[in-house]
Protein backbone atom coordinates (compact mmCIF):
# COMPACT_ATOMS: atom_id res chain seq x y z
CA UNK A 1 0.00 0.00 0.00
CA UNK A 2 1.34 3.70 -0.60
CA UNK A 3 2.11 5.81 1.89
CA UNK A 4 -0.79 8.48 1.91
CA UNK A 5 1.14 10.87 4.82
CA UNK A 6 4.89 11.40 4.14
CA UNK A 7 4.64 14.26 6.83
CA UNK A 8 2.89 12.01 9.67
CA UNK A 9 5.59 9.21 8.91
CA UNK A 10 8.48 11.52 9.38
CA UNK A 11 6.90 12.80 12.63
CA UNK A 12 6.23 9.40 14.17
CA UNK A 13 9.55 8.36 13.25
CA UNK A 14 11.03 10.78 15.15
CA UNK A 15 8.76 10.64 17.95
CA UNK A 16 9.60 6.96 18.37
CA UNK A 17 13.23 7.38 17.92
CA UNK A 18 13.40 9.91 20.84
CA UNK A 19 11.24 7.80 23.05
CA UNK A 20 13.57 4.72 22.63
CA UNK A 21 16.74 6.99 22.64
CA UNK A 22 18.59 6.67 19.60
CA UNK A 23 20.58 9.19 18.09
CA UNK A 24 19.69 9.71 14.98
CA UNK A 25 16.68 7.84 12.40
CA UNK A 26 16.40 7.81 8.55
CA UNK A 27 13.91 8.37 6.27
CA UNK A 28 12.63 9.06 2.80
CA UNK A 29 13.48 12.02 1.38
CA UNK A 30 10.91 14.86 0.07
CA UNK A 31 11.06 18.83 -0.09
CA UNK A 32 8.59 19.17 2.18
CA UNK A 33 10.12 17.02 4.98
CA UNK A 34 13.65 18.72 4.14
CA UNK A 35 11.80 22.28 4.74
CA UNK A 36 10.16 21.19 8.27
CA UNK A 37 13.45 19.34 9.14
CA UNK A 38 15.11 22.78 8.31
CA UNK A 39 12.87 24.83 10.68
CA UNK A 40 13.06 21.79 13.73
CA UNK A 41 17.10 22.47 13.40
CA UNK A 42 16.87 26.64 13.54
CA UNK A 43 14.23 26.17 16.44
CA UNK A 44 16.75 23.70 17.98
CA UNK A 45 14.59 20.88 18.21
CA UNK A 46 17.43 18.53 16.35
CA UNK A 47 20.84 18.79 15.76
CA UNK A 48 21.40 18.41 11.99
CA UNK A 49 20.08 16.88 9.14
CA UNK A 50 22.26 13.93 6.24
CA UNK A 51 21.07 14.18 3.33
CA UNK A 52 22.28 12.09 0.19
CA UNK A 53 19.55 12.88 -2.09
CA UNK A 54 17.18 9.71 -1.34
CA UNK A 55 17.24 9.18 2.39
CA UNK A 56 17.35 11.83 4.68
CA UNK A 57 19.36 11.08 8.38
CA UNK A 58 18.44 13.43 11.38
CA UNK A 59 20.65 13.99 14.05
CA UNK A 60 18.40 14.02 17.41
CA UNK A 61 19.24 15.84 20.27
CA UNK A 62 18.96 14.86 23.88
CA UNK A 63 19.34 16.80 27.48
CA UNK A 64 21.43 15.67 30.09
CA UNK A 65 18.70 13.49 31.34
CA UNK A 66 18.90 11.72 28.27
CA UNK A 67 15.29 12.60 27.16
CA UNK A 68 14.71 14.01 23.79
CA UNK A 69 15.02 17.61 23.21
CA UNK A 70 11.18 16.93 21.35
CA UNK A 71 8.92 16.61 23.93
CA UNK A 72 5.89 16.24 21.68
CA UNK A 73 5.08 16.23 17.96
CA UNK A 74 1.44 16.62 16.20
CA UNK A 75 0.38 16.21 12.97
CA UNK A 76 -2.65 18.88 12.02
CA UNK A 77 -3.12 18.71 8.74
CA UNK A 78 -3.64 15.51 6.96
CA UNK A 79 -4.55 14.49 3.59
CA UNK A 80 -7.60 13.57 4.71
CA UNK A 81 -8.93 16.40 6.55
CA UNK A 82 -6.87 19.79 5.75
CA UNK A 83 -6.56 22.55 8.70
CA UNK A 84 -6.00 26.42 6.94
CA UNK A 85 -5.94 29.39 9.09
CA UNK A 86 -6.06 33.06 9.00
CA UNK A 87 -3.34 35.25 9.37
CA UNK A 88 -5.16 36.35 12.34
CA UNK A 89 -5.99 32.78 13.60
CA UNK A 90 -2.51 31.07 13.63
CA UNK A 91 -1.82 28.92 16.72
CA UNK A 92 0.30 29.06 19.59
CA UNK A 93 1.96 26.03 20.45
CA UNK A 94 2.46 25.63 24.39
CA UNK A 95 1.77 29.44 25.34
CA UNK A 96 4.55 29.65 22.65
CA UNK A 97 7.00 27.25 24.39
CA UNK A 98 6.74 24.72 20.77
CA UNK A 99 5.82 25.77 17.46
CA UNK A 100 3.50 25.52 14.63
CA UNK A 101 4.66 24.76 11.12
CA UNK A 102 2.43 26.22 8.33
CA UNK A 103 2.71 26.24 4.63
CA UNK A 104 2.23 29.69 3.21
CA UNK A 105 2.11 31.52 0.23
CA UNK A 106 5.59 32.49 1.30
CA UNK A 107 6.94 29.16 1.72
CA UNK A 108 7.00 26.81 4.65
CA UNK A 109 6.96 28.81 8.21
CA UNK A 110 6.72 28.67 11.90
CA UNK A 111 3.92 30.20 13.40
CA UNK A 112 5.54 33.04 14.95
CA UNK A 113 7.66 33.71 11.47
CA UNK A 114 4.13 33.44 9.80
CA UNK A 115 2.67 36.07 12.11
CA UNK A 116 5.66 38.58 11.06
CA UNK A 117 4.89 37.97 7.72
CA UNK A 118 1.17 38.50 7.52
CA UNK A 119 0.66 35.02 6.18
CA UNK A 120 -2.18 32.12 6.68
CA UNK A 121 -1.52 28.74 5.36
CA UNK A 122 -2.31 25.05 6.23
CA UNK A 123 -0.97 24.10 9.72
CA UNK A 124 1.12 21.28 8.87
CA UNK A 125 2.08 20.45 12.60
CA UNK A 126 2.62 21.24 16.15
CA UNK A 127 6.25 20.58 18.00
CA UNK A 128 6.91 21.19 21.83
Amino acid sequence: MAMTDPVADMLTRIRNAGLVGHETVAMPRSGLKVQILRILEQEGFIGGVQDDGRTLRVQLRFDQGRRAVIQGLKRVSTPGRRTYVGKDEIPYVRDGLGVAILTTPRGVLTDRAARQAGVGGEVLCYVW
